[in-house]
């Protein structure tokens, strides 16, 4: 079916301003178009608060495509942003590499990507976890403000398995030291020979919306003296989505 030409140009004007905001001139080089052409767009999208005038005559996108994109379920906008980073981890790291969200008292696993071993860990997208098991939670916990965290903590924990910290100090405490560290690691909490680690996934806004994690077996994840190397490359990755995403730190 032949495309709307139109339409066509009106998406790569707001594809390019996506990216940052540009002036008429500096667009019309960008998408190939006449500046005559790209002025009668943008004077069209400014009228339906697509796209909104700033300095230098600059244009960003508007609060109309913005209030659009708020619709959108925030999971699924995670998975589409950081899939090639998952894949690049992956090959980075020959562990699996996931998502996860938080929901309530929860984390839920939205997405993952195995690893090349032979010997793998189960896939874990679509389970819910409470927060306290899993290093996600940990991360997700590390940014609640303290009467949240408060009231969590006075809730009763489940044990997985015999290393499930399941103490409410001895939580605080963790999450405290995930807070100076900007990751979390767990080891043989939520299934016995499973090791993890994640870091945070940002909005515009700067509130964690999501997490990233790497798993694997405990008895060769992580290699000893990797812990910080291995969260830090989480953490550049995590970065990379949270730009995508809109955040500037």
């Amino acid at each position: 079916m032949a495309s709307v030409q139109s339409v066509d140009r009106a998406f790569a004007v707001l594809h390019a301003i996506s990216r940052r905001p540009a002036g008429i001139s500096e667009l019309a080089r960008e998408i190939d178009l006449p500046t005559s052409t790209v002025a009668r767009l943008l004077n069209t999208l400014e009228t339906l608060g697509a796209v909104e005038r700033i300095d230098h005559g600059n244009f960003r996108i508007g609060a109309t495509i913005l209030t659009m994109a708020s619709s959108v379920d925030p999971a699924r906008n995670i998975t589409a942003v950081a899939q090639t980073h998952l894949i690049d981890l992956v090959e980075q790291l020959g562990e699996a590499v996931g998502l996860s969200v938080e929901v309530g008292y929860d984390v839920q696993y939205i997405a993952q990507v195995d690893g090349p071993n032979e010997v793998q860990v189960r896939d874990w997208t679509g389970e819910s976890i409470p927060m306290h098991v899993v290093c996600s939670g940990l991360v997700f916990l590390a940014n609640w403000p303290e009467d949240a965290l408060e009231s969590f903590l006075a809730r009763k924990h489940d044990r997985f398995t015999p290393s499930t910290v399941v103490d409410p100090e001895a939580i605080r405490m963790r999450v405290i030291r995930a807070r100076a560290d900007g990751y979390a690691w767990t080891r043989d909490e939520l299934a016995e020979g499973l090791s993890s680690v994640a870091v945070p996934i940002h909005s515009p806004s700067g509130d964690v919306i999501g997490a990233m994690h790497c798993h694997g077996p405990s008895y060769r994840f992580p290699v000893a003296g990797q812990e910080e190397w291995i969260a830090a490359q989480l953490t550049d990755k995590a970065r990379r989505i949270s730009k995508s995403l809109g955040y500037k730190s």
